[in-house]
């Protein structure tokens, strides 16, 4: 198959999964490039795949060949994109992790994909989303995501009752934050089941949710009180794992 126009009706209705109602509504989304067709595709989430009609298909998918100005509408990348593929949002297991982490509204798009890519490096099992988070299926969060997103599961519910359900399975959860209370990561006592919860960029945890958590931990810093959230997480998952215990 081979598409020329932009006004193709299948073009057309997935130009709709820029958007986030779009992407909800067809429970697909959409990611560029070779590394991230081939995590979808291994995970079994690829369904439809574009490719610049001068390109060879490197991938054991059947592709349907298009135009410049098709590959561009469909790409939220500025330059000129070569393959874009259409992929089915995945369907995660409701079962109970024993290390996860909570984000209460994260809102960058590239700090989100940072944290999974992190997470899923450090051995997290499971990412809690606030309802209010940014979508783990914006663009720019998958690219920073670098794939990671298909190798652990994403969920959006209730923060405060996934914790207090966590909590009622004898899960410590950790809240991170800049308390008088809080206790220096190093001085952490890491526990073999456990959950963290990291804050909004701007304004951290709500402080209903801080109340919820077993301990508040804070990193040691030479200088400034606090860093940007992804590193802070990327500091902190990586402490949870390897830290003696």
């Amino acid at each position: 198959m081979r598409i020329e126009s932009v006004q193709n009706k299948k073009i057309k209705e997935f130009v709709k999964l820029h958007t986030k109602k779009g992407r909800d509504e067809k429970n697909l989304f959409i990611v560029e490039g070779h590394h991230l067709i081939q995590e979808a595709l291994q995970s079994s989430c690829l369904k439809e795949l574009f490719i610049l009609e001068t390109v060879q298909n490197p991938f054991s998918f059947p592709a349907i060949e298009c135009t410049q100005s098709v590959i561009n509408k469909l790409s939220s990348q500025i330059s000129n994109a070569k393959m874009i593929g259409v992929c089915e949002k995945q369907k995660n297991s409701e079962k109970k992790k024993k290390k996860v982490i909570f984000l209460d509204e994260i809102q960058d798009p590239g700090n989100m994909g940072t944290i999974i890519r992190t997470a899923h490096s450090f051995g997290i099992e499971a990412i809690y989303c606030s309802k209010n988070c940014v979508d783990v299926y914006n663009p720019k969060t998958i690219q920073a995501s670098q794939g990671a997103l298909f190798h652990i599961p994403v969920y959006y519910c209730d923060l405060y009752q996934m914790v207090s359900s966590y909590r009622k399975d004898n899960m410590k959860i950790f809240a991170t934050a800049l308390h008088q209370k809080s206790i220096f990561l190093q001085d952490v006592s890491i526990p073999d089941c456990y959950g963290i919860v990291f804050g909004n960029e701007g304004s951290g945890i709500h402080q209903e949710l801080i109340e919820q958590c077993d301990e508040c931990i804070k990193i040691e810093m030479a200088t400034f009180e606090s860093l940007n959230v992804a590193i802070a997480a990327s500091i902190c998952m990586y402490t949870f794992q390897y830290q003696k215990r």
